[in-house]
């Protein structure tokens, strides 16, 4: 299975549902999606139109929000397979390759740290029209700059077209940064996380290839070896053509492409956090998300190796604060 991911124009408290916001549902039994099954707890991600003004109330809280009726991608709607393949030129792309039909990101910077690492998807390079052929051999705005002011985010850093085929999987991971996801053809469907579910997800050490990704496989969930998994709930939804997600940073995400479109392209845009002033506590659980993350990239560059990092990490720990 492939996905392209194509540069685009431009520098293109524990778990709280919010019902002031949107009738909501859990979901005790399995969801299914993709033939996937879940026995996880899942809310219903609020869904509003454009003009509503809960959606600025969720991003302000940094909370996830499904808006529909947004320009930001209006003027793609009319992206195909066929009209890109026509207009996007002749230089070459990125495209990721996988056995199966799951994407997990790994960094290749950090590959040497950890010995017989076996990256997870192969990297290929080719042009679109190539890339066109293969994906069908195995298949039968002002919006967001107003986003980005009202809620004191950073820059723009970059954005992706992504192209990729029914039904593959991205496994659950965070991002550092604020993202705007926008739907254009086909549908996916989203499985958040608060970022509060931390202990819940086991995320790899940061000098993992794999960093930032969940060794859960929710799938299939190892309870013996990540028993906390029990404890997790989260959010679900679909977007649809038209539809933009917002996933605020640090929370956790598992995309899945719907099996029913015969092609699934979609726009995400990232921000770059805004400057705090004032830090007020008791802190976020995002900020404590990033807070570990610091601190453990310090014990790493100190200590010089990875291996020492857990028993300097239980010394200062155990006995002492437990």
């Amino acid at each position: 299975m492939a996905r392209s991911l194509v540069p685009g124009s431009g520098e293109f408290e524990n778990w709280k549902p919010a019902p002031k916001m949107a009738a909501s549902y859990e979901n005790e039994s399995e969801n299914r999606f993709n033939g996937n099954s879940f026995s996880i707890p899942f809310q219903e991600i609020p869904r509003f139109p454009k003009s509503d003004k809960r959606v600025n109330e969720l991003i302000s809280c940094k909370e996830p929000v499904i808006v529909t009726g947004s320009d930001l991608v209006g003027s793609a709607s009319h992206w195909s397979l066929d009209y890109l393949a026509e207009n996007i030129g002749d230089g070459t792309f990125n495209v990721y390759k996988s056995a199966s039909r799951k994407f997990k990101y790994y960094s290749d910077k950090k590959m040497q740290a950890v010995h017989e690492f076996a990256p997870p998807t192969q990297l290929l390079e080719m042009r679109f029209q190539e890339f066109m052929k293969l994906i069908r051999s195995k298949t039968n705005t002002n919006s967001e700059s107003e986003q980005q002011q009202g809620n004191s985010w950073g820059q723009l850093t970059s954005n992706l077209l992504l192209v990729g085929m029914p039904g593959n999987v991205t496994p659950v991971h965070y991002d550092e940064q604020e993202n705007l996801f926008a739907q254009i053809r086909g549908s996916k469907r989203f499985l958040l996380f608060h970022p509060d579910q931390f202990e819940n997800l086991y995320p790899y050490p940061v000098h993992h290839p794999h960093d930032r990704q969940s060794q859960v496989d929710l799938e299939n969930p190892d309870y013996e070896q990540f028993p906390n998994v029990r404890n997790l709930h989260g959010y679900e939804g679909v977007v649809g053509p038209g539809d933009v997600l917002y996933i605020p940073m640090y929370w956790w995400h598992q995309v899945e492409s719907c099996p029913d479109s015969e092609e699934n392209i979609s726009v995400n845009f990232w921000y770059m956090a805004g400057s705090v002033e004032k830090i007020e506590h008791p802190l976020s659980a995002q900020q404590k998300v990033a807070m570990s993350r610091n601190i453990e990239k310090m014990c790493l560059e100190a200590l010089g190796d990875p291996s020492e990092v857990a028993p300097f990490m239980k010394m200062l720990v155990l006995g002492r604060y437990t």
